[in-house]
């Protein structure tokens, strides 16, 4: 199954400032949120964040906070029973997420948003715990719960779904 910008919203939990220190190779998952964030602003993707206890955590980076179009606060580990699934564009049913910690936040509402029928894709190198195995279980748990496990660059191109699309140039330029 391919992902399809006109059925997608990018998801981006927890990308918050005080954070994103403890989180293995934090910067590079900032990118690739960041970079997601971009590719999905100019197919015209929704780009919905969310922020885990933002007056202890701070809010989410500046670099995705300016990219979202909306941001859900949230004191459960799922993001649904804060309000997110009410949040989410009618029509959308492919969710492509990224975001901290893998293991936790994400992975809880990866699973809740399966749970509700979502399509649900996990963008691996925008994923993010504060150690690498706990990261690596996540992916592999939410694999077999019937997420499918993609890079940034997969997102990309299928999204944009030939190299003839009006914004191809720019998204290359993104992810070279």
């Amino acid at each position: 199954m391919l992902m399809n910008a006109e059925h997608s919203t990018l998801l981006l939990i927890d990308v918050q400032e005080r954070l994103m220190p403890a989180i293995s190779q934090g910067n590079e998952v900032i990118d690739r949120c960041t970079t997601l964030a971009i590719i999905a602003g100019l197919l015209e993707v929704p780009v919905i964040g969310t922020e885990q206890l933002p007056d202890k955590l701070g809010p989410n980076v500046e670099s995705v906070r300016e990219l979202c179009n909306n941001t859900v606060e949230k004191y459960h580990f799922d993001a649904c029973p804060d309000g997110l699934i009410d949040e989410l564009p009618e029509g959308r049913q492919h969710i492509v997420i990224g975001g901290c910690e893998t293991h936790v936040c994400m992975l809880q509402t990866a699973l809740s948003l399966i749970d509700a029928g979502y399509k649900v894709w996990v963008v691996a190198d925008a994923t993010g715990s504060r150690n690498d195995f706990d990261r690596d279980v996540a992916l592999d748990r939410l694999h077999q719960s019937g997420a499918r496990i993609v890079t940034t660059e997969m997102v990309a191109f299928e999204w944009m779904t030939h190299c003839k699309h009006p914004r191809f140039r720019d998204i290359q330029a993104l992810i070279k």
